[in-house]
């Protein structure tokens, strides 16, 4: 596992462990709302046996949403580019639907109080801003120190014709090269696809990980929730969220070109994270207050970062790249259906916001 690697799995598991220590600000600050302890023991055993399905439900469709792009579709037919349009319709549609109004809900809350920021600043809209020149950022910081260092190995990059006109960018390495008469040196070209490869792998995990954050937030309102008329509904859109989500990060995963490895570690991450939340809710069912001033913040500080990651990323590196390439630009019928596409993830995900 790289660096970069690394450090995003360190923040994901930061979050973990910061979203259960909300527990213990709940108790402290509890003026908004007293925990989800209480009722009968019956109560309780029904609402945990809703949560156990749940946990399965959603489990399942994180693993299948995620895995059908990335196993049963073709990176090179025109179906792929629908399915990335969709997949860049469902990604923008969370950002700006379901995270952008939970974390304004959250960072408005009356229980915030009206000191400053809180009463009249847009902490939403900075927190979303910050997150998504931060991810620019990055792309651009960790793309241009795997450029350099290429450049610095294998020389410099030249347009080399390839017949008709279109042209492809090679490395040049110096080699040499022997005629038949006499010894000469020459270069070897060789293709240069690497950098644009991990630009897309550096992309996706950013993605992802914008999307396990708001995963395990959804996972432990579900796990917290004290009712079984509050489950229910929560388990088909939460299941249907995940599924679309995973299609989403898929077909981002099968494109960036993972090796097998790192594509399941990917695929288990995602699956995980809603159920791993539901897990931490049903820990802390009793004592969690999730209207007291600290869960509020937290809550909403990890929202708005990941809606500002998510927008981001859906406009300018799934939406953008998907609308203005060759292939796109020259035909009609694709340009319409890739239209089509993004317009029924945006929609399809939207509706989901009416239960979920």
């Amino acid at each position: 596992m790289g660096r970069f690697q690394k450090t995003l799995v360190c923040a994901f598991v930061l979050c973990l462990v910061i979203l259960p220590l909300l527990v213990s600000a709940a108790e402290e600050e509890n003026e908004c709302g007293g925990s989800n302890g209480g009722g009968s023991a019956a109560a309780k055993a029904s609402v945990l046996k809703y949560k156990i399905i749940a946990f399965v439900s959603i489990l399942l469709a994180g693993v299948i949403g995620v895995s059908l792009p990335i196993f049963g579709l073709n990176s090179e037919t025109n179906i792929f580019m629908y399915v990335k349009a969709f997949a860049a319709g469902v990604i923008l549609a969370t950002g700006f639907v379901h995270i952008l109004p939970d974390a304004t809900e959250s960072l408005t809350s009356p229980c915030l109080g009206e000191e400053p920021p809180w009463g009249d600043f847009p902490m939403t809209g900075l927190v979303a801003m910050a997150a998504s020149i931060l991810t620019m950022l990055i792309e651009s910081f960790a793309s241009g120190y795997f450029n350099r260092s290429r450049s610095g190995k294998e020389g410099k990059t030249l347009p080399v014709s390839t017949g008709g006109d279109k042209e492809e960018h090679f490395q040049v390495d110096s080699a040499h090269t022997h005629a038949s008469q006499g010894h000469s040196h020459g270069s070897l070209l060789v293709p240069q696809d690497d950098h644009i490869d991990m630009r897309k792998k550096i992309v996706t995990q950013v993605l992802e990980l914008g999307i396990m954050v708001h995963s395990v937030i959804i996972g432990i309102s579900l796990g917290v929730s004290p009712s079984v008329s509050t489950i229910k509904p929560l388990i088909a859109a939460i299941t249907f969220h995940q599924l679309f989500e995973g299609f989403g990060l898929g077909g981002c995963i099968s494109e960036a070109k993972f090796k097998v490895k790192k594509i399941w570690v990917m695929l288990v991450f995602f699956a995980l994270t809603a159920p791993v939340g539901i897990g931490i809710g049903i820990g802390v069912a009793e004592t969690y207050n999730e209207n007291s001033p600290m869960a509020l913040k937290v809550s909403g500080f990890l929202n708005a970062a990941a809606a500002g990651i998510l927008i981001y990323m859906a406009l300018v590196d799934l939406v953008a790249p998907l609308f203005m390439n060759h292939k796109a630009q020259s035909s009609m019928k694709i340009q319409v259906f890739c239209s089509l596409s993004l317009v029924l993830g945006a929609g399809l995900m939207s509706l989901l916001a009416i239960w979920a």
